[in-house]
């Protein structure tokens, strides 16, 4: 059974940095994108970032140049290095896997996802 589990959420002040972190298990994804969306209340899930299976990486407008996302293949992990976070960046971050695709912004591109992490931000 292929699982995508977050972890790393909380309540941080505006400002603050946060590190999310998704441990996949069941099946390797070396050979995949591993990467994060964000769903707000009220608002559609929105991509946030992803890494290609070679490494390249990919961001939304919004979080460039404050947000960096990073994968171990031998561990089956990604990680989603938040800095300076806004009371906007606050929502639901979900870990997803799936193909590696020049349709990387589309949640359909993504076949797995967690359950999603909390992320509170303070103004």
């Amino acid at each position: 059974q292929v699982q995508l589990v977050e972890s790393g959420g909380g309540l941080v002040q505006a400002g603050d940095p946060l590190r999310l972190s998704c441990a996949a298990s069941g099946r390797s994804f070396s050979s995949d994108s591993m990467g994060w969306f964000r769903q707000a209340p009220g608002k559609a899930r929105e991509f946030v970032a992803t890494m290609w299976s070679g490494g390249t990486a990919h961001y939304a407008d919004s979080v460039k140049g404050r947000v960096t996302i990073s994968r171990d293949n031998p561990k089956n992990t990604v990680h989603l290095q938040m800095n300076s976070l806004k009371p906007e960046d606050a929502a639901v971050y979900y870990c997803a896997a799936g193909p590696d695709s020049n349709n990387y912004w589309r949640s359909l591109t993504y076949a797995y996802w967690g359950q999603g992490t909390q992320v509170t931000v303070s103004s």
